[in-house]
């Protein structure tokens, strides 16, 4: 494994050892909480633009297989762990991590003091930073990270939206039968509006009895509206997705004219803060973001604490509840998890009821989209 030279924008230098892709990249760093599931975060298209830092010291020991990607490829720029396992063990396993993270030139960095690196995003923020195994000198690096451009300037769901529409047809995962369900019979059509979807986001809309046909996110709001007017579709879907949704100005648009239309409208983490901003309530970014497996959400409407799902830097704001209902709070921070808006039929959740990876608790928001659009 070969050195690979860290600097971080703070003007922190680590340096550590490459198990992944080599060369030079610059990206945001986060970090997330998960114990599991690093295969699917790093395939999730919303960490595109970062390097994601694990908490948890040992990566690698489980490998990885194509069948639980949740995109296409690995889209973030590296990972950072403190203890790479290099020979998996596991029935599923197909290949190791690091074939994966080479084949999608994505760096991966070892032997680096993860609880440092945690402890300092928690306290300065995300920030921005630079790795390479090609330059060392860390005054050459600064200049390097001074001169690239920050992830708020990066329209990123161009590079990991669909090219072309096609329909999912897939359920959830059964770990009783080592597969995946056929999907059911449909009660509604919906589009999937996609800005960097997850795999398992459409296998739970599709388990939930809900016939997908995933678009690029270039498809014209005119063309849905009329889909839906003629009885085509009964809903649409707006996914999640990497980057700041301040500067996706022509999704923004877009989704005013089905906010005026009274289409139907379901979304998720960017697809949550989208709709926020096209009623007109700007988003903000909060200090190091939500990253992990295990952050409780109390529902406003049951009372139920859940356990969930989270990847997101930027927040909707309070004054939200002008037009919306909130229907979940962040028990962390009090933060708005989710909302119901008062007069038109969309609902959006900011953490993921996909469980992937993470726990189960939240898939029932599946079900409420599905009766939303029966009503």
């Amino acid at each position: 494994m070969k050195p690979v030279y860290i600097y971080l924008q703070n003007g922190t230098y680590l340096q550590g050892r490459s198990f992944g892709a080599e060369g030079t990249a610059v990206g945001e760093i986060v970090f997330n909480t998960s114990m599991t599931g690093y295969q699917e975060i790093v395939t999730d298209p919303s960490y595109a633009g970062q390097f994601v830092t694990f908490t948890m010291p040992e990566i690698g020991n489980v490998g990885c297989n194509r069948e639980d990607d949740e995109s296409s490829r690995a889209w973030c720029k590296g990972i950072i762990v403190r203890q790479y396992q290099d020979r998996p063990s596991n029935f599923r396993s197909e290949e190791p991590l690091h074939e994966l993270l080479r084949r999608d030139g994505v760096l991966g960095i070892c032997e680096v003091d993860t609880r440092f690196l945690t402890k300092m995003l928690r306290e300065e923020g995300a920030m921005m930073m630079i790795a390479s195994t090609e330059v060392s000198d860390k005054a050459e690096l600064a200049r390097m990270l001074e001169e690239a451009p920050h992830i708020s300037e990066v329209n990123y769901i161009e590079q990991v939206s669909t090219k072309t529409a096609y329909r999912h047809t897939r359920g959830r995962y059964d770990a009783r039968k080592f597969r995946y369900n056929d999907a059911p019979e449909a009660k509604a059509r919906i589009v999937a509006l996609d800005f960097g979807v997850k795999r398992n986001i459409l296998n739970e809309l599709t388990e939930a009895g809900i016939a997908v046909e995933v678009v690029p996110n270039t498809v014209e709001a005119e063309t849905l509206i009329a889909r839906y007017e003629k009885g085509e579709i009964d809903g649409v879907f707006l996914s999640n997705g990497p980057g700041d949704p301040l500067i996706l100005k022509a999704e923004q648009a877009k989704i005013r004219k089905l906010i005026e239309a009274k289409v139907p409208m379901f979304g998720i983490c960017l697809g949550h803060q989208l709709l926020s901003i096209a009623h007109g309530y700007e988003t903000y970014k909060l200090k190091f973001g939500h990253h992990g497996g295990n952050h409780p959400v109390k529902s406003q409407t049951s009372g139920a604490v859940e356990i969930t799902a989270q990847n997101h830097n930027y927040n909707v704001p309070d004054a939200i509840t002008e037009v919306a209902e909130v229907t979940h709070i962040n028990l962390f921070d009090g933060t708005i998890e989710g909302v119901r808006y008062k007069e038109a039929p969309i609902l959006s959740v900011q953490h993921h009821p996909e469980s992937s990876p993470g726990p189960h608790e939240s898939r029932y928001v599946f079900d409420d989209f599905l009766q939303l659009m029966a009503r």
